[in-house]
């Protein structure tokens, strides 16, 4: 029987970026936060028996994730190669997934629910909503992380597309020192996961 903690340790061994792209905006999700969210979302009803699409799905820790616990099937959209690679060696023995490598742009399967982790739109303006846009078109419930100083902005496109804020979860969430310019070994900065539903 899977636990939260379980589930924690198991995602902690999955491989993560070994060169983040600056760009990109390559940031692993933490593997205590990620445990946190899919536990959330499976105790909601939002994994169990689900068909799931992980956007910009890196390295895979998310979709990973909701396999564990019991997802129907999980697409993993990711554009960058490189990153393919560690996500094919971490889906090594699981099954009822497809990747696909592609911009998310191009994908438009229509799914039960969205996991995503998208940039936070730092170094490319507005990549945050494209991946919330996309979630909005292809599913009535979405669980996304943004910085939480963007709660309004989220709210305000979510609007756009008849979606409601349901839940926000917090954290202090854990950049690890990926980039050059990174000056400390760990930053922390406020992050939300916000369950987003079709109203």
């Amino acid at each position: 029987m899977i636990t939260k903690s379980k589930l924690a340790i198991t995602l902690s061994k999955l491989k993560v970026f070994d060169s983040a792209k600056v760009k990109l905006e390559q940031y692993p999700t933490d593997s205590e936060v990620a445990a946190d969210v899919l536990w959330n979302a499976f105790m909601q009803g939002d994994i169990g028996n689900k068909i799931i699409a992980d956007l910009g799905a890196g390295t895979g820790v998310l979709g990973i994730g909701a396999l564990i616990l019991g997802a129907k099937k999980v697409y993993f959209v990711e554009k960058d190669k490189d990153v393919i690679k560690l996500l094919k060696e971490n889906l090594q023995d699981i099954d009822n997934y497809e990747i696909i490598n592609s911009d998310i742009s191009e994908f438009n399967k229509k799914v039960d629910v969205v996991i995503q982790n998208p940039p936070f739109g730092t170094k490319e303006k507005h990549a945050d909503k494209l991946f919330l846009e996309k979630a909005f078109s292809i599913s009535d419930v979405v669980y996304s992380f943004h910085k939480t100083v963007t709660k309004n902005f989220v709210r305000a496109v979510a609007d756009d597309f008849n979606f409601k804020i349901k839940e926000e979860i917090l954290f202090a969430f854990p950049l690890k020192a990926a980039m050059k310019y990174h000056k400390k070994r760990i930053e922390r900065i406020e992050v939300s996961c916000f369950r987003l539903k079709k109203s």
